[in-house]
């Protein structure tokens, strides 16, 4: 994966460790066409294969996240032989197996909201609106989207959501869980540029275990096995060694752990 790789509105680059891929389609607030919504999972692909890369951040160009799907492409994006293209872009984006972080600014909106919760954080701009609206239009929000919904802002506020259409603001959205941290206008990418910079220099063996384990959790899923294999990991690997040894010399410690072998 090349910096500045990208195509139908997606763009893609990776610096120090970080991954990100901007949605930019500002002409039209970043809505996704039916392209894009195919051409996200392929990007992510090859993002998770790269090991250079131990975060991803997904953002938008122009000012705004993402204004959803584009509805004159929407019988195309839901469609029903295959699923719908937004929920398996989704899907293969929670799936992830490193953390991903949503940086947002402006409209975040329908699938970009979609988006922004499949992602394990989101931080944004205090002045940035929230909305989910299939209500204006008819329609029923997929029911994987739906779930992380839910498991996200639990039943009441995702009722709110999806029963309005209503937009709020960056202060609702954190009120309800649905954002981790609100920072002044203009200065999401610096805030989570920041942040990405400290996660890039942690274990990443521990990341991917925690999401793997925090995730099936959060689906009720059995995890005993789960953290077995984990544990296997870290014996096979050598980041724990690293770790201790950084502790006792007092430096940062240069871990290695890029992947399951």
């Amino acid at each position: 994966m090349t910096s500045g790789e990208g195509r139908d509105g997606l763009r893609c680059a990776v610096a120090d460790g970080v991954g990100t891929i901007t949605i930019d389609r500002p002409a039209k607030r970043n809505a996704m066409s039916a392209e894009m919504w195919r051409e996200l999972p392929v990007l992510l692909d090859g993002l998770a294969a790269d090991p250079s890369v131990r975060v991803l951040v997904l953002t938008g160009a122009g000012g705004d996240f993402c204004a959803g799907a584009d509805i004159s492409e929407l019988a195309d994006i839901n469609r029903h032989d295959k699923g719908h293209l937004s929920t398996l872009a989704e899907e293969a984006l929670a799936a992830f197996p490193k953390p991903t972080v949503a940086a947002i600014e402006g409209f975040c909106v329908g699938g970009g909201c979609q988006l922004a919760a499949a992602c394990d954080l989101r931080f944004a701009a205090e002045d940035a609106r929230f909305g989910i609206t299939p209500a204006k239009l008819g329609i029923v929000y997929p029911a994987s989207a739906t779930t992380r919904l839910v498991r996200l802002v639990g039943p009441s506020a995702a009722k709110y959501l999806l029963y309005s259409a209503d937009l709020v603001d960056a202060a609702h959205a954190l009120r309800i869980g649905l954002l981790n941290e609100t920072v002044p206008a203009g200065t999401v990418r610096e805030r989570v540029a920041e942040f990405t910079a400290t996660l890039a220099t942690r274990s990443l063996l521990t990341q991917c275990a925690t999401k793997d384990i925090v995730d099936a959790i959060a689906a009720d899923r059995p995890v005993d096995d789960l953290v077995r294999s984990w544990l296997d990991e870290v014996v096979a690997g050598g980041d724990v060694s690293e770790g201790v040894a950084a502790f006792l010399e007092r430096r940062r410690p240069d871990f290695t752990w890029t992947g399951r072998a």
